[in-house]
């Protein structure tokens, strides 16, 4: 559950069962400060919370991991195999994002891959980095998916609680990940298609 910018929205995606939590520091309608992440971590009652960054140094993310206790980073941008395993070492879940536009892009994938607890696999929108509510063509997702074998990925972009239970059949992804499609505004979750997207993501089996 991406995108959080209220605790109490925190609070309710833990009730009914999210797996992972995501605050975003980088340029975006969604962005927090220090006091509403740590905020969001305090709610959430031991769910780890991913913080969003774009090009941010090392540095940066380590401080904002200390102060508002984010237990990962999912790093958009260019970041070196040296980066995230730095990044490992200092005990943050590292999650690599690939951006998509098309079957070339996925050659990137081994690469992204080394180093990295997750691959988040979404698509690619000039200016942008998530929660535009664009879709990845499932096509494309499910060539991800065989390509990333042996590696955990989650799949981004355009998910919704009436297109996620297809997306998971079709993709087989280890994790979804949704900011746009269960809001009512920027940032402010709806609790009818939050718990209507757990309920089904809970239940949603994977294709063969």
């Amino acid at each position: 559950m991406c995108g959080l910018t209220r605790a109490a929205d925190a609070a309710l995606a833990v009730r009914l069962g999210a797996s992972h939590l995501g605050v975003v520091f980088a340029e975006s309608a969604r962005r927090v400060g220090t006091p509403a992440a740590r905020d969001i971590v305090a709610a959430s009652d031991g769910v780890p919370v991913i913080g969003v960054f774009v090009d941010a140094t090392v540095d940066e993310i380590l401080r904002q991991r200390d102060r508002a206790g984010l237990a990962g980073a999912q790093l958009h941008g260019e970041y070196a195999l040296a980066v995230r395993e730095r990044l490992a070492r200092e005990e943050m879940q590292v999650w690599s994002v690939l951006r998509v536009a098309d079957e070339r892009d996925l050659e990137r994938l081994d690469e992204l891959a080394a180093g990295a607890a997750v691959v988040l696999v979404e698509p690619r929108v000039e200016g942008a980095h998530g929660g535009t509510g664009a879709a990845l063509p499932l096509e494309l997702a499910a060539l991800a998916r065989e390509r990333l074998a042996g590696a955990r990925m989650a799949l981004a972009g355009g998910l919704r609680p009436e297109t996620v239970e297809r997306a998971v059949a079709l993709v087989r992804p280890d994790i979804v990940d949704v900011s746009s499609g269960v809001e009512s505004a920027p940032g402010i979750k709806d609790a009818n298609l939050l718990a209507r997207f757990l309920e089904v993501t809970r239940d949603a089996r994977p294709r063969g």
